[in-house]
């Protein structure tokens, strides 16, 4: 299972050790295909895939395709179109039409190589960031990035504007066609508590694309070892989080700490940020004690309500695996929603 930032760490490498391949996307979609523009899959030289553009049959023959643009070594694109007759043949369990883009990328273009380098290089700066490619021919591609603010690299677009949605898509500016997608969604999800729960949720999570920093005041629970996934580990001070983080409204806080006076430290502060989503765990118990503790500290019900408690969709999870899949469902939730705004 390969994440959107692995799948450019793969590209890289792959560039080093001099290995042509190809990227698979998904640049148009309708119906309802399995999976939407800016789905995308890594296709290496010895035919072995990375990703996944929704599977079935579809999947299978862009593989195939894909081995073809390898030894032609030129990009275009494919369209598939799911008649009700052909659903079950492509393996697919509902219709929609795709069109695929086959992105040929040989190891010497060094362009291509300078943009991975550059996406990977600020990826965790937690900026919203674009790929913008300009497909206008297909043969002969550009591509380049729009990060936040610091505006476009690697194309020259006066105004970029109409190609910074919400979602993938196709853009005629001018005489040039371009597909654009967002890339990195703006915000972080800060952990705080490196318990057992976290150590579940943080790998979940970094697949999901959401980049995760994680919080304790013991440095065996907040450390690199037990945390590869993290774009942070920081072992600071519950009752002074601000003097390690700043907590922007594109961020999210899943509170987890190994008692009630630490949450009650953090979910105490994080009343104070513009937080997007602030998530506690535990029993309805322990929310109730602390409800009261800061209605105490003069916080209102209304300021109390963001909290989202117990933290995660209900699906009666159980174990610290179960429990991170249900935080994880949340947060997917909360990013959708924030995204369709």
């Amino acid at each position: 299972m390969n994440g959107i930032k692995q799948l450019f760490e793969m590209a890289k490498t792959a560039m080093e050790q001099h290995r042509d391949f190809v990227f698979v996307t998904i640049i148009a979609s309708s119906g309802s295909s399995p999976r939407g523009a800016g789905s995308r899959m890594l296709v290496m030289d010895d035919g072995t895939s990375y990703g996944t553009i929704g599977g079935g049959n579809v999947e299978y023959q862009s593989i195939q395709q894909a081995k073809e643009v390898l030894l032609q070594k030129q990009s275009f694109t494919r369209g598939y179109k799911l008649r009700k007759d052909q659903i079950a043949d492509l393996g697919m369990i509902c219709g929609g039409d795709v069109i695929v883009y086959f992105q040929y990328i040989s190891y010497n273009n060094q362009t291509f190589h300078q943009l991975c380098s550059q996406l990977l290089a600020d990826w965790d700066q937690s900026e919203n960031c674009w790929l913008i490619m300009d497909i206008t021919d297909e043969t002969a591609w550009s591509a380049g990035f729009y990060r936040e603010p610091d505006g476009m690299y690697g194309l020259s677009i006066d105004d970029p504007t109409p190609l910074l949605q919400s979602k993938a898509t196709q853009v005629t500016i001018g005489d040039r066609r371009y597909y654009s997608e967002p890339l990195i969604r703006a915000g972080i999800v800060y952990v705080f508590g490196g318990g057992h729960v976290a150590q579940e949720l943080v790998p979940i999570l970094t697949h999901l694309d959401f980049r995760c920093v994680v919080f304790d005041d013991r440095p065996e629970f907040s450390n690199t070892n037990i945390f590869p996934d993290a774009s942070r580990c920081i072992v600071g001070d519950f009752e002074h989080i601000s003097d390690f983080i700043t907590i922007k409204p594109s961020d999210y806080l899943c509170i987890m700490t190994r008692g009630h006076h630490y949450d009650y430290l953090v979910q105490k502060q994080s009343l104070l940020t513009p937080a997007h989503y602030i998530g506690v765990m535990g029993s309805r118990h322990k929310i109730a004690i602390i409800r009261q503790k800061l209605l105490a500290d003069g916080f209102t019900d209304t300021q109390i309500s963001r909290f989202q408690t117990p933290i995660g969709l209900a699906i009666s999870a159980e174990t610290p695996a179960e429990i991170a899949i249900s935080i994880a469902g949340e947060l997917i939730q909360w990013r959708a929603q924030k995204q369709s705004l």
